[in-house]
Formats: C-alpha cells, structure tokens, sequence
C-alpha cells in the first residue's frame, strides 16, 4: 500500500453489539483517501480551483474482524489505474497486531465540476496537480 492513515475507535461510533458501527468504515476510507490526496499535494481547494473533484461510483467493503472502542487501527490505501474514466483504490484497515478487519475497494472517477461528466484521464489530471504522483501510484 503506498499510504497509511491512524484511527482510535470512539466509543460515539459504536453499535449496540459494542463494535465499529458498519457505516463508519466508509467514514474511514473517506479519511483515508483525503489523507492521501492532501499527502500527495493534491487539496480539495487545489481540485476545486482546477475545476474537478474525486467521486465514488462503487463501494466494496469485506468485514473480517470487529472493532471495538479504544481499537487503534492503520488504514492503508492505494490507487490502482488501468486506464478509461475509473480507477480502483484498495484500502485495508488493521489492528495494530496486523490483523485485518476490514478490506475496502472503492471504483471511482474524478468528475469535471462544469460538464458534470468523468474527466477522459483521471490519472493525467491528477499527476498534473500532484506534488508527489508516486503516492498515487502515477
């Protein structure tokens, strides 16, 4: 995985069973791949100012282990690209004894803000505002 991110598990996130409620994880993702985008040199006002914005066309998520409140967790993240309008981000989210508990894989597109439509060449977009396009695997 090219970027990781740290989270304590708050005990306002938790379900009624006493684990990670289900939904959180995608917060997570979320806070993963922004965190790896701002890592990367690329903002959300640096994507507002060129006019595009990252969308999510399609979610996955595999729960392998719960989570509990007070759980410290790596999310791990990275881009997979292989060419036309979409690319794939896998993320893993890991106990700190390495178990996994939790693999995410996202499908998603940068949109153009004005035509409302998928940008031809996510990556070319994104490696020219990038100030690290290796850790977006570009």
């Amino acid at each position: 995985m090219s970027f990781s991110t740290q989270v304590m598990v708050r005990g306002y996130e938790l379900d009624t069973q006493g684990h990670l409620n289900q939904a959180v994880y995608l917060q997570y993702g979320e806070h993963a791949r922004w965190g790896l985008l701002r890592a990367a040199g690329v903002a959300q006002e640096k994507l507002i100012a060129d006019g595009i914005g990252p969308v999510v066309l399609e979610t996955t998520i595999k729960y392998k282990r719960e989570l509990r409140g007070g759980d410290e967790v790596t999310i791990d993240c990275a881009f997979e690209w292989s060419g036309g309008k979409t690319f794939r981000i896998r993320q893993e989210i890991r106990k700190l004894d390495d178990t996994v508990a939790a693999e995410i894989s996202v499908i998603g597109g940068i949109l153009d803000l004005t035509a409302r439509k998928l940008v031809a060449d996510p990556g070319a977009r994104l490696r020219a505002l990038a100030e690290r396009p290796e850790l977006l695997g570009l």
